[in-house]
């Protein structure tokens, strides 16, 4: 009877210990909306964002300097694929990357304006950790590729630039994603394309639905 008695003490302090533990185990996933913590993204949901208010996306010639094309008209898309809970790694589908060439411009000598930049090689892949890292990933056997057309007085140039990768660093304050000095390498394009590229661009708010995303 004693036997009995402690195996069935045993056995309610092991549930009771799991009925404790769940909760925690349970506490939120990696991607929220409404507040750290909050509501979980589902898988398959689209996330949005524009470039954050007053800010522009800039493809400059150097990671110090001013010359090259900006743009005040951006914004990507993804799709949610994985959503873990916290700590952990969220993953996503980049499946539209785009500029309105209406709103960029450049200050580059013989180019008289901007016809277009098209992200090329889309879907990319996509993971953001708990602590704020994104990192976005192209196709095996690809690249993260941005074509350029500049007008100029001779016609169209277009510029084809590539990068292995993209890093950028979640913020919560303002749900935001910041690109710094993205480095990308021209594959073709004509003299006054210019050698290397560097991309900086601030996109905020992260929003699914219209709801503001967080990073747990």
């Amino acid at each position: 009877m004693r036997t009995r008695s402690l195996l069935a003490l045993g056995g309610a302090a092991t549930a009771l210990a799991l009925a404790w533990a769940t909760p925690a185990s349970a506490a939120g996933t990696v991607l929220t909306t409404g507040s750290t913590g909050g509501t979980a993204v589902a898988v398959g949901d689209t996330l949005t964002a524009p470039l954050a208010p007053g800010t522009s996306a800039n493809f400059y010639s150097s990671a110090t300097g001013t010359s090259g094309v900006k743009c005040t008209g951006s914004q990507f898309t993804a799709t949610v694929t994985g959503n873990p809970a916290a700590p952990g790694t969220a993953t996503e589908s980049v499946t539209a990357h785009t500029f309105d060439s209406s709103t960029c411009t450049s200050n580059v000598t013989g180019v008289l304006g901007v016809n277009g930049i098209t992200i090329n090689n889309l879907p990319y892949s996509a993971t953001i950790t708990s602590s704020g890292t994104l990192t976005v990933s192209p196709p095996s056997g690809s690249a993260i590729q941005a074509t350029v057309q500049l007008r100029t007085l001779l016609g169209t140039v277009t510029c084809v630039y590539q990068a292995p990768g993209l890093t950028g660093a979640a913020d919560n304050a303002d749900s935001s994603i910041t690109f710094t000095n993205q480095h990308f390498t021209k594959t073709s394009g004509s003299s006054l394309c210019f050698a290397n590229g560097y991309f900086t661009a601030k996109y905020a708010p992260v929003t699914d639905a219209g709801a503001r995303v967080y990073v747990n």
